[in-house]
């Protein structure tokens, strides 16, 4: 009788330490399925202001595909294309995906683009949903974001920057999925990248 008790207990017993190594196993999945790479722009340290003259960090954003572009409000050349070119790609996605996108735009020009003037730049361009961002920062952040993104620009008189014309499409982990570059340009290839990011 003796030696059935302690079998019964020993089974029991490999079965309770399996289970919890089992535990353990998809606790270490999970977790590495939410870690994030050295390739992730979360690993900024910068802190940004919206529109709504509130204060993030691109971590905060994580979970979403990101559709991100570097602008400044005051230009009146490239900029507006690009703007165009977001709102166009931003119509392309279906409505049951739009909740799991961001679309993202960055300042270059932090001194001009106040919080108001983004809020006032959203409302005239019609870009005041949910899914549209407005980010400025300091000098120094925006430098290195633009580097992360390959963006170049440059101050070229008070109110004029020459810059990049580059959109660029991030996965939910932060990690670069895909650019698109120019203006006007066919965005078939950024539009079919964020529906199959978009999950």
């Amino acid at each position: 009788m003796l030696k059935k008790i302690f079998l019964i207990s020993s089974i029991l017993l490999l079965f309770v330490s399996c289970k919890n190594k089992n535990t353990e196993v998809v606790a270490e999945v999970v977790e590495n399925d939410t870690a994030i790479s050295e390739l992730s722009i979360y690993n900024l340290p910068s802190v940004w202001t919206t529109q709504n003259d509130t204060e993030i960090e691109l971590k905060d954003l994580k979970g979403d595909v990101l559709v991100m572009v570097m602008i400044y409000t005051s230009c009146k050349a490239a900029c507006p294309r690009l703007v165009a070119d977001m709102r166009a790609i931003e119509a392309q996605i279906p409505e049951a995906k739009k909740d799991n996108v961001k679309l993202v735009l960055v300042s270059i020009d932090p001194e001009t683009d106040t919080p108001q003037r983004l809020k006032t730049f959203s409302i005239e361009n019609n870009m005041e949903s949910d899914q549209w961002l407005f980010l400025r920062g300091s000098k120094e952040d925006t430098r290195e974001f633009a580097a992360v993104l390959a963006v170049n620009y440059k101050k070229i008189s008070p109110m004029d920057f020459s810059h990049s014309n580059i959109i660029s499409v991030f996965d939910q982990k932060g990690e670069l999925a895909h650019q698109q570059e120019g203006l006007g340009v066919n965005n078939k290839e950024t539009v079919a990248k964020i529906i199959e990011l978009a999950h």
